[in-house]
């Protein structure tokens, strides 16, 4: 059977999904790029905003539409949710809770009367995340949230925490290595309250993970700016840790941050940024902003603004605030006019667009190693433009010969100018 997975919204979608590959195809059943020729088809879906709960509806209307033959699984926050009304979407033959998501692909087989007779007795050998074109890993280390902030649907929808053992990642992350990954990246909803409930916390994970593998990058993915192990800070100073956090601050304002019941001040933020820059050099910080939050004064808006130009980001991901029913934000009085939150948000995006050019031409000059990504374009004269990533998470360009091949291996690049979307960079040393 040929499965095709698809997935809306955050990097913990994406941890899933590689897991539930490599789930299916140890049952014998193969991963396939086409959705159109897949026999199955999995959605892990996403409702953090009304518009991804939208978006989730379309994608499965359109997969449903463009292969109305494939049996079709919903899965993710979006089904959670609204359950009754993904079950009643045209074409939808299983809706999985996230409740369940790990019994996703032997409750599927089950259901659905897919079960095959396993093809392979090994770990497969061309891994999903090849199969589905990647050349890095998300692994979930933990799920779910015991905070309550006053604008989240995703706790609601996750529910409790539960972290992973420490050796189940560290033996999924050699799994990994093995087939041929350089780079994972850790995943959580709550990232930084890893081993709350097995006795141990994140920094002990971090050190066990660079202990007992020989993954050579390892990141982090968002982690909330609070509950930071006092060692946590030290282990930058091993350069398999890459020195890129995207710390959402939500808000520069601390009023605003009171009434979104976050947990972390912007002296507080401020104090975790000074630290990570003064130890490492080129930290790469970025952040989510949510603009327009209900009762956001214009006072409020012009702290949360100089907050955020003076604290400087390498890149900020802007949400305008949208109602979300069953949070206590939409409770919450005096919501701000449509017109007034785009009018802050294209205030934001010229700023973060400043400074994200400026966190670049800082690291202009500077010789990086830089994990080269499989997608290339072609140039003339047989020239080629690959790209890849710096370890502080800047998208290097750089030209070599169409007869060179520098995918999924780590090559050093001196940082030369700004590019469209990219950094341009010379190989240092060749392919």
């Amino acid at each position: 059977m040929k499965v095709h997975l698809k997935t809306l919204g955050c990097r913990l979608n994406e941890a899933e999904l590689e897991t539930w590959a490599q789930v299916f195809q140890k049952s014998g059943h193969s991963i396939t790029k086409q959705a159109e020729a897949a026999n199955l088809i999995v959605i892990n879906s996403c409702a953090v905003t009304q518009d991804a709960a939208r978006k989730s509806r379309n994608l499965i209307r359109k997969i449903h539409r463009d292969n109305p033959h494939a049996k079709l699984v919903v899965s993710g926050c979006y089904a959670t949710l609204n359950q009754e009304e993904a079950e009643s979407l045209m074409g939808v033959d299983l809706v999985i809770s996230n409740k369940d998501k790990d019994q996703l692909v032997e409750k599927t087989l089950t259901e659905l009367d897919m079960d095959a007779m396993p093809a392979m007795s090994t770990e497969p050998g061309e891994i999903s995340l090849f199969t589905r074109g990647r050349q890095r890993a998300f692994v979930k280390v933990q799920d779910g949230c015991r905070y309550r902030c006053t604008f989240c649907i995703v706790t609601v929808a996750r529910g409790e925490e539960a972290s992973r053992p420490v050796q189940a990642v560290i033996d999924e992350i050699n799994a990994l290595h093995r087939q041929g990954i350089t780079e994972v990246i850790l995943t959580g909803v709550h990232l930084g309250g890893y081993g709350s409930d097995l006795g141990n916390n994140l920094s002990d994970l971090i050190k066990a993970i660079l202990a007992e593998t020989d993954i050579p990058r390892l990141r982090l993915g968002s982690l909330e700016p609070w509950e930071l192990p006092e060692d946590f800070f030290m282990l930058f100073h091993n350069p398999r840790l890459m020195p890129h956090l995207h710390l959402p601050l939500q808000s520069g304002s601390d009023t605003v941050l009171r009434r979104m019941a976050r947990r972390c001040k912007t002296e507080e933020f401020t104090a975790i940024v000074n630290k990570l820059r003064s130890q490492i050099p080129y930290f790469n910080i970025t952040t989510d902003i949510i603009v327009g939050f209900p009762g956001e004064t214009e006072q409020e808006w012009q702290d949360s603004f100089d907050f955020i130009k003076q604290t400087g980001f390498g890149h900020i991901h802007i949400f305008t605030y949208s109602s979300r029913e069953g949070t206590k934000a939409a409770t919450l009085p005096n919501q701000v006019a449509n017109e007034l939150k785009k009018k802050r948000s294209r205030q934001l995006h010229e700023l973060a667009n400043d400074m994200k050019l400026k966190f670049c031409r800082d690291n202009i000059g500077g010789e990086f190693p830089v994990l080269w990504e499989g997608y290339r374009e072609p140039l003339e004269r047989g020239k080629q433009r690959v790209f890849g990533y710096t370890p502080n998470y800047l998208r290097v360009c750089c030209v070599i010969r169409n007869d060179e091949s520098v995918e999924n291996q780590t090559i050093t690049a001196r940082l030369t100018a700004l590019g469209d979307g990219c950094v341009f960079g010379d190989l240092v040393g060749g392919a």
